[in-house]
């Protein structure tokens, strides 16, 4: 296993993005994107960046910005220091954090500032860490709730017309069936999911099962995140293909859920899971068309991550890395990632993350920092 290079510090810092267009779930309106961007630099002064995308409130899961702060500085750094004694590898590291149960997304945002600091002192592509072998990857976009269905048919229009391959649109009781009738009446046979973010119980199987005659990619996450059982019971009542979300938090997790027929779709966030260690796991475990990579309205950095996770030969449905512009008037990195008239994003070539941190936006967007020498 390779060793990581020899630390000399890290900067951790809370940033808060202004969202173009309010972004609407069953768990409510996010208007604000707040993340903790994670700056590690070794000895020889290469510098390796990531981000903890975890949300403001517990809503999508129990952490928050604040929890992962906390448990970053209070846990995760000093046993990160701790190791930074002699060499280490992720084996290690994931060994020194296993006394910390859970907090997957502050275990995340570290372990992917460290692959990106890998990259940069072996100079290498971060595509190259992560096993990417193509040079560019289809993408898809996510729609929150709308206002109403003429609004919702505008903004898939829009995007359609930007050529993203595949549309996901959030439903919820009562912004459901009809709404997706409506949708395939006007776009005909695009390729289209959606994602209900818990918002449904097994008592709600006559709505779910009225999904199965629009032919969708799959349905996301009906039931809540802990109903791993009811979302065996509900796959097997239906054609349509359930993915799972909130519910994987680990390649153990996942494992379980495809060979149990609690699904057949897993959607890698590598946040949730812990980071890009185990989101590779969790692709090879379970090949390709079982699983694609989701999103948290990451910044530039995490989004890039995310490109180069998609890179990887198990990842052919469209996921919802698309462009920088989609969310943010101005990204934290030169050049923003960008989606082309085919609904493709290029995958960089340079070395470490493969783009330039635009540390005016970084420092305009930054609430609060703290820096840390090993």
């Amino acid at each position: 296993m390779t060793a990581f290079p020899k630390l000399k510090s890290i900067t951790l810092r809370e940033v808060h993005l202004p969202i173009v267009h309010p972004f609407r779930t069953s768990f409510g309106v996010e208007e604000i994107k707040h993340a903790i961007i994670v700056e590690i630099r070794d000895e020889d002064g290469n510098t390796g960046w990531g981000e903890t995308t975890v949300m403001n409130v517990p809503s999508y899961c129990y952490e928050t910005i604040d929890t992962a702060w906390s448990i970053q500085t209070k846990f995760l750094i000093p046993r990160l220091s701790q190791l930074n004694k002699d060499q280490f590898d992720i084996d290690s590291l994931f060994s020194a954090w296993a006394p910390v149960r859970g907090h997957e997304f502050a275990k995340g945002g570290i372990e992917a500032a460290l692959w990106a600091l890998l990259a940069e002192s072996t100079s290498k592509n971060l595509g190259a860490i992560y096993g990417a072998s193509k040079q560019k990857i289809p993408t898809g976009v996510s729609i929150g709730i709308q206002k109403d269905v003429a609004a919702l048919l505008e903004r898939i229009q829009f995007f359609l017309d930007q050529g993203y391959q595949r549309i996901k649109m959030k439903i919820e009781p009562g912004w459901d069936h009809e709404i997706v009738k409506r949708v395939r009446d006007e776009f005909g046979d695009i390729k289209l999911m959606v994602d209900a973010n818990s918002a449904y119980s097994l008592d709600d199987i006559g709505v779910l099962q009225q999904l199965d005659q629009y032919e969708l990619m799959m349905i996301e996450q009906p039931l809540a995140y802990n109903d791993i059982l009811m979302h065996k019971q509900l796959q097997d009542q239906l054609e349509t293909p359930v993915c799972l979300d909130e519910s994987i938090h680990n390649p153990r997790d996942a494992k379980l859920a495809i060979e149990y027929g609690a699904c057949r779709i897993i959607n890698i966030k590598p946040g949730r899971v812990g980071g890009y260690h185990n989101a590779i796991q969790i692709a090879k475990d379970n090949g390709q068309g079982a699983v694609w990579c989701g999103g948290m309205l990451e910044t530039g950095i995490g989004r890039l991550h995310n490109v180069y996770l998609q890179a990887r030969d198990e990842f052919i449905i469209p996921g919802d890395t698309s462009g920088s512009d989609r969310y943010y008037e101005k990204d934290i990195i030169t050049p923003a990632v960008s989606v082309d008239d085919e609904g493709y994003i290029q995958v960089p070539t340079g070395n470490g993350l493969g783009a330039e941190i635009n540390a005016e936006q970084l420092n305009e967007y930054t609430a609060g920092s703290l820096h840390i020498d090993f």
